[in-house]
């Protein structure tokens, strides 16, 4: 048994999905890993059905009839992981973007170091960001500066989705009520969680572009992000962050 999950969404990932698997698998600490899959036609599903096989005790999957976002996506997965006995649930990408190595570091940050919400950052020391053409790059630095500003958070990497939470901190946020689906949930996550003063701990990692399979970012993901923060601020003045 593992105190930790891995929720991978995933669409159209065949090129990636079993490597990244075997790849965490084969760290020194034994983590579990739920697949939440989203209709994808290539196949996907059934790679990691196949691996469930291998990995029976270890590898979950959920799959979902179409693709409905990255935000409902880990939603669904955090709820799943909430009625299980799992102690810290990561969110990670299927695409190598996220090194894999790092999910030890980001489970000490909690554990050792006493954070609730550890982040893999790719801005807290200067810009880590590898094979980034340079305008999705200062597209997501601004956005994270601008949130910065907008919302007062303490955070430099707002929009990561590289995290790992204490189960503590999703069975405060409540998961009905958050609001947005695309990048924005990164945002609204960490935002509520600060709110409701959790030890959030920014850890220092190299972003790597994906080498395989299609980027799903598009400027409407950003776009969503830069005017759901002023909504996301408002509202916060009328709620109440009592735990």
């Amino acid at each position: 048994m593992s105190d930790s999950l891995i929720i991978i969404p995933t669409f159209n990932e065949i090129e990636n999905i079993e490597k990244i698997i075997r790849k965490i698998f084969s760290l020194t600490k034994p983590f579990h890993i739920l697949i939440i899959e989203d209709g994808s036609p290539d196949g996907t599903a059934t790679v990691v059905k196949k691996l469930i096989k291998e990995f029976p005790t270890q590898l979950y999957i959920e799959e979902r009839q179409e693709k409905l976002g990255l935000g409902t996506a880990y939603i669904h997965g955090f709820k799943w992981a909430l009625k299980k006995d799992y102690e810290f649930i990561f969110e990670m990408d299927a695409d190598f973007s996220h090194n894999p190595e790092d999910l030890i570091r980001l489970y000490n940050a909690n554990t050792l170091e006493g954070g609730d919400l550890s982040i893999g950052s790719r801005y807290v020391n200067g810009v880590n960001i590898v094979n980034w053409p340079m305008s999705r790059l200062l597209m997501s630095f601004f956005a994270s500066k601008y949130v910065k500003i907008i919302t007062g958070m303490p955070i430099h990497d707002s929009t990561a989705g590289f995290k790992c939470y204490r189960r503590k901190v999703l069975e405060t946020l409540k998961l009905n009520e958050i609001i947005f689906v695309g990048y924005a949930f990164q945002i609204e996550m960490k935002f509520k969680a600060w709110k409701y003063n959790f030890k959030i701990i920014e850890v220092p990692v190299i972003f790597t572009d994906r080498k395989e399979g299609e980027s799903k970012m598009s400027s409407g993901i950003f776009r969503e992000a830069i005017f759901g923060v002023i909504q996301m601020k408002i509202k916060s003045f009328f709620k109440s962050w009592e735990k």
